[in-house]
């Protein structure tokens, strides 16, 4: 258990999510969890049960528990409280963040079979524009344009 991962493990528990929650949450053993909670006097504080269904649903900090504040605004849901805790639980989970799925996909171009590979588009069926063109508008089109296609 690293120093930082005891930190946000104290934060958590200062914030009222149970040990066992915590454990769940972070990946951490729980009796570790307990051991340096109860060595730094947190084995008393209040339990909040719904503290992680808050993080979770984004009403409370990711990394260290505190409510959030969200704005009206359309988009994106803030997750951290600050850039601190933003910071800091992206330090403690880059392997998290390498095991992500990255949005890029292999298809079969539907006009000339060859293989290519694409970025965040999985609905695409075609390697190159030119090659949409011609199957959606006919070989005279192209070679009428060639020359504004390419």
């Amino acid at each position: 258990m690293t120093e930082e991962e005891m930190q946000q493990a104290i934060l958590l528990r200062q914030n009222g999510m149970s040990n066992r929650k915590i454990a769940e949450y972070t990946g951490l053993p729980y009796e570790k969890i307990r051991y340096q909670c109860k060595k730094q006097g947190y084995d008393k504080a209040p339990v909040d049960e719904s503290l992680l269904i808050k993080i979770q649903s984004r009403k409370a900090c990711a990394y260290c528990g505190k409510p959030i504040m969200q704005n009206d605004s359309p988009g994106r849901k803030k997750r951290f409280c600050s850039d601190e805790c933003r910071r800091a639980y992206w330090h403690l989970h880059r392997a998290e963040e390498k095991q992500r799925p990255k949005a890029i996909y292999t298809k079969v171009c539907a006009y000339c079979g060859k293989t290519f590979e694409v970025y965040g588009d999985k609905d695409r069926k075609y390697c190159s524009r030119a090659h949409y063109l011609e199957a959606h508008s006919g070989h005279l089109y192209i070679r009428k344009n060639a020359k504004e296609i390419t």
